[in-house]
């Protein structure tokens, strides 16, 4: 690519993972004003349903999405994801129960998210690996550091930007209108993909996937076969990752809105926006322990670092509950610290491992399953999540992301790959030639004119 094609690709990955961060927060402070508006048909059943439903939309587009990113192009992926988030949003927006039916209205809502949810979840293997193969292009040595900048932020940014945004239309609107406050925010939701659609029509693919995108007979049994560890690893510490974060994350107006003295609208989402702030400086510090660190084994450690934090900052906040929800800041400091320092760790280092671990011509495929294993993780999480509240008290949810963060320690200790000292050609290379040496013969490159491998292939391994 040019050097301004290529940056314009970064930042147009950057918006697409904004917008994801902001439709995954949505419903945080949305939960809390249908509690409001409907007392009796928002009930938990509807609102696990409304909520799950971007997730399993997720889940669906980010496999569905990162196959189409390797086998079809990374401009058809971004283009799509664009195409499906303003659907979705627009069905959102427009959503309304034929005389105030609350059932007719949650449903469209469910339809909605999950058409959102198909695009979003997209975004990650779109918008991710076209980062990491642009920086790569023009910034190989910070490579991890810009990457994180472009991808992990805008994620977490979602927070407190989806908190000022409610916080400006409830001004505006006045909580007797909050049917218009929810429709307005999620209208909003579709500026971020459009601002960046002409562009996505118009980009180039990256060198490394014109050279190394295998498009006909893909060898995805070869490819299991020798990133098996790595994909035990990606896709088991995402999903026990996400497993905590989000539930915590979707849920954590909600559970402020029940401990704080003043229920007032306007209070909670100050609160969630303050929470979302204290959240923001883990990112930052990741990316200093990434240049501090230097290259090797940083990706391991501070995914461990990461997740040792819930297991800390979840047995001081479940064990001292009951005294931490007398002192709202103390206990909101707490909660944002270790959202914090999920950021930092797992939150940063799943997605630079997950686009640095595999090949080119796999890179979006297997960056999605990881991803689409994480959101897995996030729906049962966010599925078991009142359950849990429910029958053992609030503070058992906090126990038990500490429990789940020293599974993460193991998992990632075990089976999380560290190849950030690795040129991504050089990855390429070390599978063009395994392929080789095991028989397939295809064709290689964008252009589709070079033939990279020779040899009998084994029918098991194509598809």
């Amino acid at each position: 690519m040019a050097a301004t094609t290529t940056y314009m690709a970064i930042f147009a990955a950057a918006f697409g993972l904004l917008s994801d961060g902001y439709h995954n927060n949505l419903m945080t402070m949305t939960n809390v004003v249908f509690k409001r508006l409907y007392p009796s048909g928002y009930t938990t059943s509807v609102s696990t349903r409304v909520s799950n439903a971007l997730l399993v939309g997720e889940i669906i587009g980010q496999v569905l999405l990162g196959l189409i990113c390797d086998r079809i192009g990374r401009k058809a992926g971004l283009v799509l994801t664009t195409l499906l988030i303003v659907v979705g949003a627009t069905l959102c927006t427009a959503a309304y129960g034929a005389h105030e039916d609350p059932y007719t209205l949650f449903w469209l809502m469910t339809i909605g998210r999950g058409i959102t949810g198909v695009g979003t979840g997209g975004e990650y293997p779109a918008s991710s690996v076209s980062a990491i193969e642009a920086i790569h292009e023009r910034s190989a040595e910070n490579r991890a550091s810009v990457y994180i900048l472009v991808t992990d932020f805008p994620l977490v940014i979602g927070g407190p930007l989806t908190a000022s945004v409610f916080l400006i239309v409830l001004s505006a609107l006045g909580q007797g209108r909050l049917g218009a406050v929810w429709s307005v925010c999620f209208g909003v939701g579709m500026v971020f993909p459009l601002a960046v659609f002409a562009f996505r029509m118009r980009m180039l693919s990256s060198k490394l996937y014109s050279d190394s995108a295998i498009k006909r007979r893909v060898p995805y049994t070869l490819a299991i076969r020798k990133y098996w560890r790595a994909l035990l690893g990606t896709c088991g510490a995402w999903m026990i990752f996400d497993f905590i974060y989000y539930p915590n994350a979707i849920f954590s107006a909600t559970i402020i809105s029940s401990v704080t003295a003043n229920r007032d609208l306007r209070s909670v989402a100050e609160w969630q926006l303050l929470l979302g702030i204290i959240a923001l400086p883990g990112v930052f510090i990741g990316i200093l322990l990434c240049n501090y660190l230097g290259r090797r084994n940083t990706a391991s450690f501070q995914m461990i670092l990461g997740f040792s934090g819930y297991v800390i900052f979840g047995l001081i906040i479940g064990l001292a509950y009951e005294r931490l929800v007398k002192i709202m800041p103390l206990f909101v400091i707490f909660y944002g610290l270790m959202a914090s320092m999920g950021n930092l760790g797992p939150g940063n280092m799943t997605l630079v491992v997950s686009a640095e671990s595999y090949p080119t011509s796999i890179r979006g495929t297997c960056f999605g399953l990881s991803a689409a294993l994480g959101k897995t993780g996030a729906a049962i999480g966010t599925q078991v999540f009142t359950p849990i509240q429910d029958s053992l008290g609030q503070k058992w949810t906090f126990i038990v992301a500490a429990i789940f963060g020293i599974l993460g320690m193991l998992v990632t200790y075990f089976f999380v790959p560290d190849k950030r000292g690795l040129d991504l050609a050089c990855e390429d290379e070390e599978f063009l030639k395994y392929l080789s040496e095991n028989g397939w013969d295809g064709v290689v490159g964008d252009r589709g004119g070079e033939i990279a491998t020779s040899g009998d292939p084994k029918s098991s391994d194509l598809l």
